[in-house]
């Protein structure tokens, strides 16, 4: 059984501040998402968790280790050193997805997200150490089957990236419809999903489905942690596994 904890991170009245006190330049706003996406990346990742950016002004944390001090220390990094704040929710639950939801309902019982009153809210709760074991995080790492001979040397790079997309997708919304799952793209022609506790099969099964649906041929590498960092090189290697030995799925 997985226990995963996730966190909910967004920027507080991000939309009506970037039309304030005119709209600001797309190429600015641009440049600030990614630096701060930067920055969390590393700041949740010294502490041995993921975040995926979802829609920029909404992130996701895998943040199974971090306590509400180290939350509450992130927010107060970005406060110094950005012109927005954020707010942060923190939930755990059987499914990523479950978990997800409650950080999620919290938030918006705090204020909604274009609130100007609501300025970096910190509600939630961890997983306390005496509960955390060492397959709490399972993570599955996705890539495309020959990405670089069937799409990156073959087609222009907007073609590409069309059939990278559309295998996300399909696998996206079946992950998280079939599993409570939580799948993201996180760059080439890799994704990442956080899983509760998934079967051999259960992952073919998503295979099979990214294939028939839209043409896509994955491979998968699957582990299992007391932490997101743990459980990420595990599937790592398993993947590495899988272009070895061609084998499609395997399980760290």
């Amino acid at each position: 059984m997985t226990n995963t904890q996730v966190t909910h991170i967004q920027i507080d009245n991000y939309g009506p501040w970037t039309v304030t006190p005119e709209p600001r330049r797309e190429v600015d706003l641009q440049t600030m998402q990614s630096r701060l996406y930067a920055d969390l990346a590393q700041l949740f990742g010294n502490r041995d968790g993921y975040i995926f950016f979802s829609r920029f002004d909404n992130m996701i944390a895998v943040s199974n280790g971090l306590d509400m001090d180290d939350h509450g220390l992130i927010q107060e990094s970005v406060g110094n050193r950005y012109p927005v704040s954020m707010s942060l929710s923190v939930a755990t639950g059987a499914t990523p997805a479950s978990a997800l939801g409650t950080a999620t309902e919290q938030l918006q019982e705090a204020g909604s997200a274009q609130d100007k009153g609501r300025r970096e809210v910190l509600r939630g709760q961890t997983i306390d150490d005496e509960f955390r074991t060492e397959t709490d995080v399972q993570l599955a790492h996705f890539d495309v089957d020959d990405a670089t001979e069937k799409y990156t040397d073959q087609l222009n790079e907007f073609d590409t990236f069309i059939r990278i997309e559309q295998g996300y997708a399909a696998l996206m919304k079946y992950m998280r419809e079939s599993h409570d799952s939580l799948s993201f793209f996180v760059g080439g022609d890799n994704v990442i999903a956080v899983c509760p506790s998934l079967n051999r099969d259960d992952y073919q099964d998503a295979i099979d489905h990214v294939r028939e649906a839209v043409d896509v041929e994955l491979k998968v590498g699957v582990g299992r942690g007391r932490t997101p960092a743990e459980a990420g090189m595990d599937a790592k290697h398993a993947l590495e596994h899988c272009r070895a030995t061609g084998d499609p799925v395997t399980i760290g």
